[in-house]
């Protein structure tokens, strides 16, 4: 059982009474919670900037008491995930419409939205068996537009999709996240949809975790003795580095990696190929001797990983296509430049040979602003001609397959794999470099066999270090800042493991 405390039930009063705000921000610096809100953030408290931001507002406050921070920061951009039905389903579309019709409540800095779960254009060719799919998709993209959020629907806001360069962020996208801290001066701890949104309206977000320089530090190192020529190559590691967490290590921001031995230089599909995959097991940045900037100095690591071309060849064998392919993606992260034209290249020489992929078997997922460009020059006709379904505005995670026609999928990329396999859509996947991927869209008897199946409906085990206790349980906390009097009651579950990165 849990009850409220006297702290959490005074909060109530700054929800229903504004001018009683000091009183309860006295009790809350009394108990070291908070030291200062800015007069901005106070008056959106108040109600002074509308319903929808005084609601904003209170989530900001609420997830700083929750995370122990004690100041807040003002953000530069947000990025908001949780845009495809599947993802968010009628609860998502609930919340937006209750958040709707504010005239004040608009976001309060530059936002971009993640990947919607369909290209609009393209409903019939992607078969979506999925009733009014495409009319609750429209609700759910229009509802944050008229939040004032950009509808770029690009899960890689990194890739020509926004201009600013530095300062705070507030990102709900992993693959994003890791890339970002990584690679660019703009730094985002990992964010919810919910809590992205928030900082959005506001344009505030609590001071903590990665937006302390004393909490981007390097944690594990790891040793790369192999050649590393293929842009998988680089996904696999990413995702391989996540699978040798230790339950003893102590890894409070999430793994960190140093990596040494990587080629130089490398090109940019390769180095997000790796921070996307190394965001599966909750890497929110990295470190690579010549593609980064150098870490800052540790005494000692938690852990001391050496990835070689034995461990490269064992994932690829792993990974492997064991039996017919019913459909191969590629553009998860959503493809770049570079990624089209690599896979145009790869199609053109099936082409010169006579050949035409059938029935539509290769999908490649991209931006809206990275299709413009290869349509102007030309990659998206000669993959259309080649018979590519070439998307934008979607990903192959948040899209839901029709059963009746997909049930393995065979792509390029160890995210897919990762969230194909465990999360929405729990299909088997399998993983080849873009030529081979290729080359199976071409040829569907190229393998033969029956389909894999995917073992039982549980998550993929991980490791824990805690041991199983039962009976009962009384905690006692100071709840939130916008709670009033509550209690909970029942069976309670307390895990490292973590639920969900998606």
């Amino acid at each position: 059982m849990a009850t409220a405390t006297p702290l959490a039930r005074a909060y109530l009063k700054l929800a229903t009474n504004p001018e009683m705000f000091w009183v309860v921000f006295k009790e809350c610096r009394a108990c070291g919670l908070i030291v200062d809100i800015p007069t901005e953030l106070h008056a959106m408290l108040d109600g002074e900037h509308g319903g929808t931001k005084q609601k904003a507002a209170r989530l900001v406050v609420d997830l700083a008491a929750a995370a122990g921070a004690r100041e807040f920061t003002r953000c530069e951009h947000a990025h908001v995930s949780g845009v495809s039905v599947i993802t968010g389903g009628h609860g998502l579309r609930r919340f937006l419409s209750d958040l709707s019709g504010d005239p004040q409540g608009v976001v309060a800095i530059p936002t971009t939205l993640n990947s919607a779960g369909c290209d609009r254009e393209k409903m019939e060719e992607m078969g979506i068996d999925y009733p009014d799919f495409l009319k609750y998709q429209f609700e759910i993209v229009q509802a944050y537009s008229e939040l004032g959020i950009e509808a770029t629907l690009s899960c890689t806001p990194y890739d020509r999709g926004i201009e600013i360069a530095e300062g705070i962020g507030s990102w709900a996208e992993s693959n994003a996240v890791c890339f970002s801290n990584s690679y660019t001066s703009l730094i985002t701890n990992r964010e919810s949809g919910l809590s992205a949104l928030a900082t959005a309206l506001t344009g505030w977000a609590p001071l903590w975790g990665l937006h302390m320089a004393q909490n981007r530090v390097p944690n594990i190192l790891v040793r790369v003795e192999c050649a590393m020529d293929d842009t998988t190559d680089w996904s696999i590691l990413g995702d391989w580095i996540g699978k040798q967490i230790r339950p003893e290590w102590s890894l409070p921001w999430g793994m960190m990696p140093y990596i040494t031995g990587l080629p130089t230089p490398a090109s940019f599909e390769m180095r997000k190929a790796l921070t996307s995959a190394a965001a599966n097991y909750g890497c929110p940045m990295l470190w690579a001797g010549g593609l980064t900037a150098d870490p800052p100095k540790v005494e000692s690591y938690e852990g001391e990983l050496v990835f070689g071309e034995e461990d490269l060849a064992a994932r690829y064998a792993d990974l492997a296509p064991t039996g017919v392919v019913d459909l191969v993606v590629i553009g998860c992260p959503q493809a770049s430049v570079g990624e089209g034209r690599a896979t145009a290249a790869a199609v053109r020489g099936w082409m010169e040979l006579g050949k035409r992929i059938p029935e539509r078997r290769l999908w490649l997922f991209t931006s809206a602003t990275n299709h413009e460009i290869l349509e102007a020059d030309g990659t998206v006709d000669l993959l259309e001609e080649a018979g590519v379904l070439v998307l934008k505005d979607t990903c192959p995670e948040v899209t839901p397959y029709n059963r009746n026609r997909y049930n393995h999928i065979l792509t390029n990329s160890l995210k897919a794999e990762h969230y194909l396999t465990s999360g929405l859509n729990r299909m088997p996947t399998s993983v080849a470099p873009i030529e081979e991927c290729v080359a199976n869209a071409f040829d569907p008897k190229r393998i033969s066999g029956p389909r894999p199946v995917l073992e039982g409906k549980g998550a993929k085990p991980l490791a824990s270090n805690k041991t199983h206790r039962g009976g009962e349980a009384s905690l006692e906390g100071q709840g939130l800042p916008s709670q009033s009097n509550w209690s909970v009651r029942g069976k309670a579950l307390v895990t490292d493991v973590p639920i969900t990165y998606l």
